[in-house]
């Protein structure tokens, strides 16, 4: 298992070898989400709403995940800038314990409280209430698969492997793509089963991938041999791990938790309101997702280095890292912008009202395309020297202000000014963000020599921890 020294070499060729598979890795993750759009927009407009409805809790999942995930990435990549590959065995024994024990707590809530979960949102349909409640619970007996693939990515990506997760979660994207139409619209030897279908077509799909990592872990990959996640965890790697990972979930969090919030405040529209912003949320997730690659990729080779001490390498990793972000948040805007219609027309194109809605929500949206790719890509350097907060703190403040700004928007601008609301807060977390962290790299000194990793991490630690 071939794992990428990232200390040394070229700065942008190793980021852009790290980075693209890490990109279609996140494209085939984003390739479920797509996949059950696109038959379930044949089906109906309300089995799109349903989904969208039930999918908040998965992201909401996601943010659960991101503790023993970022942990993972982190905790891997400055092992190995180290080289202690004890230390990294026991962030991944610790990472896989504590994600499984999540995933099946918050399962179990999710299928107890299924019918007061999905009540939140008021949807006055009794069709898309049920919809949406069956969908949650078949995904919730297959969460735990759900919450162990992105560890088992971020394991491997810290160790600058990022090739391996592409491939097997290729795998696990082929097999949804074959089942989605098979089992929503009844193809073959399956009955129709609609929104079910879909829920049980990603549960066997993220369930092969999770057979794949565990398979390919166990006989490729050195740092498993050995181990026992059934050993008592250990606290000092519980408490790092939480300390690296836990802003970031808690960011995640809020941000799913806020966009619950509108997704109520947007049910005053009705049902197709909600099914367009899911359909163009997943839209717009090209950009961001290309972005979280780049993101991860500068988080391991800024972790790597960072173990390392090479801080030359850190300041100039992430200058280019950043123009190839701004490059990918330029054509996303323009495609956005420029594309909407057809766009749009291949997920729901029947239905005059959701392509009007949509079309508007793309264009608006897509303004803040550039702002928010080099936000994210911040957000993987602050993690990458172990600053999780301030990524955390500029978009918890930004997400939690998109209400007001809604409530009042709405008022003036209607369903626009919803989409307006989530779009201009994009825009100031990726500039306050930034201009963060390069007033953070100002105060690490130009000098970065081998052999003074010690006085220089000293220094290094102590002008991110000032900011």
């Amino acid at each position: 298992m071939k794992n990428i020294r990232l200390t040394e070499g070229k700065i942008t060729s190793t980021l852009v070898k790290l980075a693209l598979p890490i990109m279609a890795t996140s494209f085939v993750q984003m390739a479920y989400n797509m996949m059950d759009m696109i038959w379930l927009g044949r089906v109906s407009t309300n089995a799109v709403a349903a989904s969208g409805t039930a999918g908040f809790f998965t992201w909401f999942g996601t943010a659960l995940l991101m503790v023993p995930k970022i942990g993972a990435e982190v905790g891997v990549a400055q092992s190995f800038g180290r080289d202690d590959m004890e230390s990294a065995k026991k962030y991944i024994k610790n990472t896989l314990q504590l994600d499984i024990i999540i995933a099946l707590i918050y399962s179990i809530i999710l299928i107890v409280f299924r019918h007061q979960i999905i009540g939140f949102f008021n949807l006055g349909d009794r069709e898309v209430i049920q919809m949406a409640i069956d969908y949650l619970v078949i995904i919730s007996f297959g969460l735990v698969f759900y919450f162990l693939n992105p560890v088992f990515s971020g394991i491997y990506n810290g160790s600058g492997n990022s090739s391996t997760p592409f491939k097997i979660n290729a795998i696990g994207l082929v097999i949804n793509m074959i089942l989605d139409p098979l089992m929503i619209m009844g193809i073959g030897p399956f009955p129709e089963m609609g929104i079910k279908g879909a829920a049980l077509a990603t549960i066997i799909a993220q369930f092969t991938v999770t057979v794949t990592f565990i398979y390919n872990s166990k006989n490729k990959f050195n740092l498993f041999k050995g181990l026992n996640i059934f050993q008592l965890p250990d606290k000092e790697y519980i408490k790092t791990i939480f300390k690296l990972g836990l802003p970031a979930s808690l960011q995640t969090g809020l941000f799913a938790s806020i966009a619950m919030v509108i997704a109520k405040i947007i049910a005053q529209w009705g049902p197709t309101p909600i099914a367009v912003q899911k359909v163009g949320s997943q839209i717009e997730s090209i950009s961001w997702m290309t972005a979280g690659g780049f993101s991860t990729a500068i988080s391991a080779f800024v972790g790597q280095n960072y173990g390392a001490g090479k801080w030359d390498r850190i300041k100039e990793g992430y200058k280019k890292g950043l123009m190839i972000v701004g490059i990918i948040g330029i054509f996303a805007t323009c495609l956005l912008v420029f594309g909407a219609n057809p766009i749009f027309r291949l997920f729901i194109p029947h239905d005059k009202e959701a392509l009007e809605i949509g079309i508007t929500y793309l264009r608006i949206l897509g303004i803040s395309q550039f702002f928010m790719t080099i936000e994210i890509a911040t957000q993987g350097a602050f993690n990458g020297v172990g600053k999780t907060i301030p990524p955390s703190l500029v978009g918890i403040t930004f997400n939690a202000l998109r209400i007001p700004a809604a409530l009042i928007l709405s008022n003036y601008l209607g369903l626009n000014g919803i989409w307006w609301s989530i779009s201009i807060s994009s825009v100031f977390k990726g500039i306050v963000l930034t201009t963060w962290y390069v007033l953070s790299l100002r105060k690490i000194p130009a000098v970065s020599h081998e052999g003074s990793e010690d006085e220089n991490g000293r220094i290094q630690e102590r002008a991110f921890t000032d900011n």
